[in-house]
């Protein structure tokens, strides 16, 4: 459907050209006009969809249609203490993306006023920001509810609440802050939601502060992400997985890639390892002051990086188009984060190529994401690189080869009608198959039983300095040279060497 179809303002629809897009998506399809229409929303859209301008442009559509409002004295219509709009978002990337795209959209609204709250930013910018008139504030929610328990915050004119990617807000812990900071807003407001599911504690959140919402389902992570190729590569250890990476890195195919790790430590130790290999590579990660975060990403998008070696911070608010690979070098912590993950490529129509490199260790969490997903990752290998052990058998997504012998389908392998479950069969007492006490075929307590104490048993109370081969009460090192330190037993712990692991 064509933008000009949605009721969007004139300086938006022009905003919008100018950016180069003429059609829009299903999830901007469908959210725009409810939203324009003040709906309380619930969507659920698949990331690089592009729910953000589904959001952004309503958003600055109600901007302008207060500025025009006649039922307001002239100069309070277009000068507002506070912002009439407040997004919050759980990363400061995603804040970052978000305000970017509403300077974008908003290029052609006289005086668009936006404004970022996040964390590891100096203070005093934001309060002169927070000061005066506001349109969009975007902000993560544990910088806002410093500014709010302050005084510098006012949020008494906002007209729309919009909470993106609220499932990893939640994730994060936000769900008290969020409440906290909804308490403060207007009652007659318009509140938008934007989560991958909403079961569980997002649900009730959105029956907390949503009236009567209109639910927009438009995706799910189960898509097929048909523009992104998956694939498995298992490694036999951390040298022959290492190996593998070298080999993707350098292969002439590869124009930009995201390469995700599970932990901070991780991240900087594989960035120091790539840039010694000659590599144009840095390292991106929660624990980075956020001036270093802007630098790696504005250079990522100009193409002076070649390789973003990140922890999952960075797997939502990354909208970089060139990223051709994504490769996970270490496991998600949840199988959600990895549909989040290798959205980061095949964005603006390209194609892209997801890689997971995945040791022994690590089968239980692929098998949990293909269950997630539904679908398989096609295992590969590399010619002069193969695997020498054998890889872990993994069981088929549901729906997908799990059956019984009587051909009935059920969630789980092995599990059907007429199953014991693992457990033996019960027989009552006196029952067919039961020999009772005493009866043929039972031994008594006096035939064949050694009691605790006898010949070749040794007892409970035996310490656990002594050997339980030794006669009772000798030394554990009986016989043995005598330890020069610590106690009977027990070796000395080794001091751990400067630098281990790196």
């Amino acid at each position: 459907m064509s933008f000009t179809t949605l009721g969007l303002h004139e300086a938006l629809l022009k905003a919008v050209a100018d950016s180069g897009y003429d059609t829009a998506t299903d999830v901007q399809t469908q959210s725009i006009p409810s939203a324009i229409a003040g709906n309380d929303l619930m969507v659920s859209a698949s990331t690089g969809s592009g729910k953000t301008a589904s959001f952004i442009l309503p958003a600055l559509q109600g901007i302008l249609a207060a500025r025009a409002d006649t039922s307001t004295p002239r100069r309070e219509r277009g000068v507002v203490y506070g912002p009439r709009v407040l997004v919050l978002t759980p990363t400061r990337e995603l804040a970052i993306q978000v305000a970017k795209a509403a300077d974008t959209y908003g290029r052609h609204v006289q005086g668009l006023r936006v404004a970022t709250v996040v964390g590891g930013v100096p203070y005093p910018a934001q309060i002169k920001a927070l000061r005066g008139p506001l349109d969009i504030l975007i902000s993560t929610p544990g910088r806002l509810l410093d500014h709010l328990q302050t005084g510098k915050a006012v949020l008494d004119n906002v007209q729309m609440l919009v909470l993106d990617e609220a499932d990893r807000m939640l994730d994060m812990g936000f769900i008290d802050d969020i409440q906290i900071i909804a308490d403060r807003l207007p009652k007659e407001r318009q509140t938008v939601m934007f989560s991958a599911t909403f079961a569980g504690h997002v649900g009730r959140l959105a029956q907390n502060l949503l009236r009567d919402p209109k639910r927009i389902d438009v995706a799910s992570h189960t898509d097929t992400h048909e523009n992104i190729e998956q694939r498995l590569h298992w490694a036999d250890n951390s040298n022959h997985k290492n190996a593998l990476l070298d080999h993707i890195l350098t292969q002439k195919e590869m124009e930009q890639a995201l390469v995700f790790t599970s932990t901070q430590r991780d991240a900087d130790w594989l960035a120091d390892r790539l840039a010694d290999m000659g590599h144009h590579v840095a390292s991106l990660h929660g624990g980075h002051p956020q001036g270093r975060r802007n630098r790696v990403l504005q250079g990522l998008r100009n193409k002076q990086l070649k390789i973003l070696v990140a922890t999952d911070v960075a797997a939502r608010g990354i909208d970089v188009p060139s990223i051709s690979h994504v490769i996970n070098y270490g496991m998600p912590m949840k199988a959600e984060d990895y549909v989040h993950r290798i959205g980061r490529t095949g964005r603006a129509g390209r194609n892209g190529l997801a890689i997971t490199l995945g040791e022994r260790m690590d089968a239980g969490m692929i098998r949990r994401i293909q269950q997630f997903t539904t679908q398989n990752i096609p295992v590969a290998t590399v010619v002069g690189l193969e695997p020498k052990t054998p890889e872990p058998k993994m069981f088929p997504p549901r729906g997908e080869g799990r059956f019984v012998p009587n051909g009935k389908p059920f969630a789980k392998p092995g599990f059907g009608p007429g199953k014991s479950y693992g457990k033996k069969p019960y027989a009552p007492r006196g029952g067919e198959g039961f020999a009772p006490r005493g009866g043929e075929g039972f031994a008594p307590r006096s035939e064949g039983f050694v009691p605790r104490g006898n010949e070749g048993y040794a007892p409970r109370d035996v310490s656990p300095f002594e050997r339980r081969d030794a006669p009772h009460g000798a030394p554990r090192n009986a016989g043995g040279p005598a330890r020069p330190t610590g106690k009977p037993g027990f070796k000395p712990q080794r001091p751990r060497p400067s630098g281990f692991g790196r």
